[in-house]
């Protein structure tokens, strides 16, 4: 290959340094450890010089992980630590039928990749009640976002004009959903409202009366409450405004879905289902309607 190249290199070292400006090149040798070498009695000895196989790697980097110091983390705002059973990993995130193909001339990761995503708004629609998903959002503040504008544009021409448009949002939804909300709504002309939606029987909903956009709630809430939103919904639903709930799919599986008790919009994010913390997200969310 260095012999093909135009002009011509003799080695690796004069390559680099052709294609590397000399400033940001190090003259420094790499230095490569490798796994120590036992003595004739069984002691350690000097270290090898020649690297590490994979498997003596991968145990060096077991016997380094194994000094660190796991916390229990409380971040909380929507984040839950996770484990995934191996059954479901090996079975459905390691589905050979998704990713193997049984001709050669069919794209098995494309058919693959469409059922999962197929499996995936399925579920949704089940746990959230409500009939269409999509696949994935950014996050779970952004799908909020979406919804407000969602509930804005479905509303008559002649409410999306006036000029005191309002959005109700709970005080019980995550703080990073009421930041990205409060920038976003800016942009539309909206007022973003923040408080308690259920206090005085919703009695709040009424007051703003046509100027309504939307509101939303989080259920299960940022502090981790339940509550009963379907009288909420029906004041909502009188003003023909959008009910949005920001909501869990692991609790969805215990809880009532959203759409049994009235939202129009179900989102929030996927990480409850096993998606490790990654020091905080965003984690792939989900919307459904």
């Amino acid at each position: 290959m260095l012999k093909a190249l135009d002009p011509p290199v003799g080695s690796l070292d004069e390559f680099v340094r052709q294609v590397l400006p000399a400033d940001i090149l190090s003259s420094r040798d790499l230095k490569i450890d490798g796994p120590a070498i036992r003595t004739k009695n069984g002691e350690q000895g000097r270290f090898s010089k020649e690297g590490f196989t994979e498997s003596q790697l991968l145990a060096r980097l077991r016997d380094v992980a194994s000094g660190n110091k796991v916390f229990r983390s409380y971040i909380g705002c929507g984040y839950a630590g996770t484990r995934v059973p191996e059954v479901i990993k090996r079975n459905v995130l390691e589905s050979p039928g998704w990713y193997t193909s049984y001709t050669p001339y069919q794209p098995e990761i494309s058919q693959g990749r469409l059922e999962s995503l197929l499996n995936f708004q399925t579920m949704v629609c089940d746990l959230t009640g409500l009939s269409i998903s999509n696949a994935s959002v950014l996050d779970e503040a952004t799908a909020a976002a979406e919804a407000m504008t969602l509930s804005m544009n479905a509303l008559p021409a002649a409410r999306q004009r006036r000029p005191k448009k309002v959005y109700l949002v709970s005080h019980l939804c995550h703080p990073q959903t009421i930041a990205v909300l409060e920038s976003r709504a800016s942009g539309f002309g909206i007022t973003i409202e923040v408080g308690d939606v259920l206090a005085n029987d919703g009695k709040r909903v009424e007051d703003v009366g046509e100027d309504l956009v939307g509101v939303l709630v989080q259920y299960p809430d940022t502090e981790g409450g339940v509550e009963d939103f379907k009288g909420l919904s029906e004041k909502i639903h009188n003003l023909k405004a959008t009910f949005c709930v920001a909501t869990d799919l692991l609790a969805l599986t215990v809880l009532t879905p959203p759409g049994e008790f009235g939202a129009d919009v179900a989102f929030g994010n996927a990480q409850r289902f096993g998606v490790p913390f990654g020091y905080g997200g965003p984690h792939a969310a989900f919307f459904a309607c």
